[in-house]
């Protein structure tokens, strides 16, 4: 199960699962995987997500180890260190999919419109290169009427913040580039649902697709 909308099914499954409160008897036999593994490393998918201690990808997804290649920062941004880790996954293991997993009520996301509605407030140089990397796509929703609802306007800016990182991978890296023309890798956003544990994939799924 190596192409890109079969993992993608392989994921909405499982995380149809993990709202079922029910998991994968072969995810849960960790000490025989574990030896397994010993050999080497075959990922199904990379899932760049948030740092965030509520969304772990393994979990939400119910996948088991060695499944999943995960990357976390704080805010799902892309910089050269996620970008490099991403062209290593893809290019060693031939991973097909990328999954940029985003959820509801992200703190990085929230220190951002914070940021940008009271800007006197002076955060260190390095939460500032996180806000700094969110900021371009909360900027165009601070000028909507967005900017009344906090609440409206976190939801939309968590998604901005995926759609923007899902950009930056796909035209960030002549490796990355390559792969996508020639159709051997897949990028997709998607965002989790802190309250009810569901994950929405939004962003670059392929038209019509049929779960």
């Amino acid at each position: 199960m190596r192409d890109a909308i079969s993992v993608l099914r392989r994921l909405r499954e499982g995380n149809q699962r993990f709202l079922a409160d029910l998991r994968s008897e072969d995810n849960m036999i960790a000490a025989d995987r574990r030896k397994a593994l010993l050999a080497g490393q075959e990922p199904l998918a990379i899932i760049l997500g948030c740092s965030d201690s509520r969304v772990p990808a393994e979990i939400v997804f119910d996948q088991g180890l060695g499944d999943l290649f995960v990357i976390r920062v704080a805010g799902n941004i892309v910089a050269p260190s996620q970008i490099g880790s991403v062209e290593f996954a893809a290019a060693l293991y031939n991973i097909k999919l990328v999954v940029v997993l985003g959820h509801s009520s992200c703190g990085a996301v929230a220190a951002t419109v914070q940021a940008m509605e009271a800007p006197t407030l002076n955060p260190s140089p390095n939460i500032a290169s996180i806000v700094g990397r969110i900021r371009p796509s909360v900027e165009s929703l601070m000028s909507t009427p967005l900017r009344h609802d906090h609440d409206a306007l976190m939801a939309e800016a968590v998604r901005a913040n995926v759609r923007a990182s899902v950009n930056q991978l796909r035209h960030g890296s002549d490796i990355i580039e390559r792969l996508i023309d020639k159709e051997d890798l897949l990028i997709v956003g998607a965002e989790y649902l802190l309250d009810t544990g569901e994950v929405q994939f939004f962003e670059g799924v392929p038209d019509g697709m049929d779960w």
